[in-house]
């Protein structure tokens, strides 16, 4: 991996494992349901300077960073019902790094992490209820052209939040913050 791929993919890409067991999700379940922890803790004692920091050069700001999971993760919610409500709804993509150039990506991290906290609970709650027959349920990617299982989608935002918890503290060891 070169150094400009580990700046952008500090854990790797996406890999989905050949075939998803039930500990892969539980596993997966665990770290949704406690993500926000993780990420609270990481930015404690973050400035405002180290908020606006981009995370690699011509990366996002860390702020930019947490509104963006905080979008992310609430689409990836909206799916996740829509997915268990209907029979494999389309959904509809959106340009991230579009909205990562809206007005309210520079609002402060709170009310991002407030929301972060709140789907998260939500989101861990659903997929501990969860049988096996729902995590086969799909939804149609349009960008993709392919229908994708719950239980893929529950493993990407695992490796999402991971992805992205790893950006900041991989600054945070480049910067030698504490």
């Amino acid at each position: 991996m070169t150094d400009i791929e580990f700046l952008k993919y500090p854990i790797g890409r996406f890999q989905k494992p050949e075939r998803i067991s039930q500990a892969h999700l539980d596993g997966a379940a665990t770290y949704i349901q406690n993500f926000p922890k993780y990420l609270n803790d990481t930015l404690a004692s973050f400035s405002e300077i180290q908020l606006n920091t981009p995370y690699r050069i011509g990366g996002w700001t860390v702020k930019q960073l947490i509104h963006h999971i905080a979008d992310s993760h609430m689409n990836a919610l909206i799916r996740f019902k829509l997915a268990l409500t209907e029979d494999n709804p389309s959904i509809k993509p959106y340009l991230e790094a579009e909205w990562a150039k809206l007005n309210d990506y520079t609002l402060p991290i709170a009310g991002s992490l407030s929301m972060i906290q709140a789907m998260h609970e939500k989101w861990a709650k659903i997929l501990k209820l969860m049988n096996s027959e729902d995590f086969q349920k799909t939804y149609y990617h349009p960008e993709y052209q392919k229908n994708i299982p719950l239980a893929e989608v529950t493993l990407m935002y695992e490796w999402h939040s991971k992805h992205h918890l790893a950006h900041i503290q991989h600054l945070m060891l480049r910067e030698n913050w504490k």
